[in-house]
């Protein structure tokens, strides 16, 4: 069967596969595409059945699609999605510049507030709000590093500068407030402190745990899916409430970190990124629900709310 791949906006026809079985899926029809013509980058490239349609997915065969065996030929439609990088490179990138621009606060305040700060002490606060800080910029970055497994190979390039400037731009302004001379610790003091650090150090626990699951969901290699199930890890019981719990672990360690340092620019930080992992949540929430018949009852990300 024959293969016409034609331009998304112009319907001009661009490449012709041959020999292409119904079977073949639309990875592979990817790659015999930019094999055949380099111009066509794999990773660069997006094929739709309707040219205003949405970009197939890559383990969906030409049968699942909707094409039929009697048809000598079928037609594609191509879209290059621009420059791409790998998402492994984003998330280190994401997660080196919090680590790094944190530390700079703290350990050389000099060289943001002024020589004087040198010879101010930190608040006993500040220092713990440096650790959790650090331990969990450097945990992310040990997991993108050997735990997590990537469905996709790259992102478009504009999201490395959109992501960065996210992260890197909330540090500063978490850091600045948090490692000020002029910080003021806790309203509770102590007991206000150590109930946020309890919970936060839970929470990332708990987040490990969930990524530990989702890697040992799917093998190496592969891009099988299947319904997460809570094992004898504690921590991973949350997923009986919601289909996201390291989303909700997520939410909670930042929850947390706002209530110990007690600053504003923490606390707006932390409910953005709760609004911002709802909506992944929900959408992962709902492809769960329409890939799986027998998916259980769960909410999205909050137990019993969303």
């Amino acid at each position: 069967m024959k293969v016409e791949i034609a331009h998304a906006r112009s319907g001009k026809v661009l490449h012709i596969l041959e020999d292409v079985s119904l079977d073949s899926t639309v990875e592979s029809v990817k790659e015999k595409l930019s094999s055949e013509n380099k111009r066509f980058e794999a990773c660069r490239t997006s094929l739709r059945s309707d040219a205003k349609g949405r970009s197939l997915k890559e383990t969906d065969t030409l049968k699942d699609v909707g094409f039929s065996e009697k048809a000598e030929s079928v037609k594609l439609f191509y879209k290059d999605l621009g420059p791409q990088i790998g998402w492994k490179t984003v998330f280190l990138a994401e997660y080196a510049g919090p680590f790094m621009i944190y530390l700079m606060f703290y350990m050389r305040p000099a060289l943001i507030y002024g020589a004087e700060a040198f010879y101010q002490p930190f608040h006993f606060y500040a220092h713990i709000a440096c650790a959790c800080w650090s331990f969990h910029y450097g945990k992310r970055l040990l997991e993108t590093q050997f735990v997590h497994r990537f469905s996709n190979g790259t992102m478009p390039l504009m999201n490395l500068f959109k992501n960065c400037s996210y992260y890197w731009g909330f540090t500063c302004m978490v850091a600045y407030f948090v490692n000020h001379p002029l910080y003021t610790p806790a309203s509770f003091g102590d007991m206000q402190v150590y109930i946020g650090l309890a919970c936060f150090v839970l929470c990332e626990i708990g987040n490990f745990s969930i990524h530990i699951l989702f890697r040992n969901l799917r093998p190496a290699n592969s891009k099988v899916r299947q319904i997460p199930q809570p094992t004898k890890d504690p921590f991973t019981l949350l997923f009986n409430l919601v289909s996201c719990p390291n989303y909700t672990y997520e939410a909670g360690a930042w929850i947390s970190f706002a209530l110990l340092s007690q600053t504003l620019t923490a606390l707006v930080f932390a409910l953005l990124g709760l609004a911002q992992m709802s909506a992944w949540a929900l959408k992962k929430h709902r492809n769960y629900r329409k890939e799986f018949e027998n998916y259980p009852r769960r909410q999205a990300i909050i137990p019993f709310i969303l």
